[in-house]
C-alpha cells in the first residue's frame, strides 16, 4: 500500500469504529471490532476486517447486517473523510484473533502439562 492509502485506511478504521458502534441501528449487529482496513493503492476498494463476539450464527447475522448497511456506512465515510471517490467497501472476518486465542490456549495447556510433571 502507498503512504496515502495507509493514511486513508487508518482514518477509515477510526471512523468505522464510531459509525458501526453509534450510527448503525440494525439489531443483528452485535459487538463488532474493526481490526484492520486494507485499501487498494488507487483508493477504489477497501476491505474491512472485523472481529465479532458471539456464536457462529451471531457472527454470520452480524455480517449480513453490515452488508445490508454497506451503503449507509459508505455514505457516512464519504461525509467524514474528504475524498474525491469513496472506496467500495467489503467486510471480512479477521481470523487472526481466533488464531491468536487458539495459540494462547495451546501454550497454556503446554505450560500446565510441564508444571504437572
Amino acid at each position: 500500500m502507498t503512504m496515502r492509502a495507509n493514511r486513508v485506511a487508518e482514518q477509515m478504521k477510526k471512523e468505522l469504529g464510531d459509525i458501526i458502534g453509534q450510527k448503525v441501528k440494525d439489531p443483528r449487529i452485535g459487538f463488532v471490532t474493526v481490526t484492520d482496513v486494507a485499501v487498494t493503492g488507487d483508493l477504489q476498494q477497501a476491505t474491512i476486517y472485523i472481529s465479532v463476539l458471539g456464536t457462529d450464527f451471531e457472527k454470520e447475522d452480524t455480517l449480513k447486517g453490515l452488508n445490508k448497511a454497506k451503503g449507509f456506512i459508505r455514505a457516512e465515510i464519504g461525509r467524514r473523510i474528504r475524498l474525491r471517490l469513496t472506496p467500495e467497501i467489503e467486510f471480512e472476518f479477521d481470523a487472526s484473533v481466533a488464531y491468536g486465542n487458539r495459540i494462547d490456549s495451546l501454550l497454556r495447556q503446554v505450560q500446565d502439562d510441564t508444571n504437572n510433571v
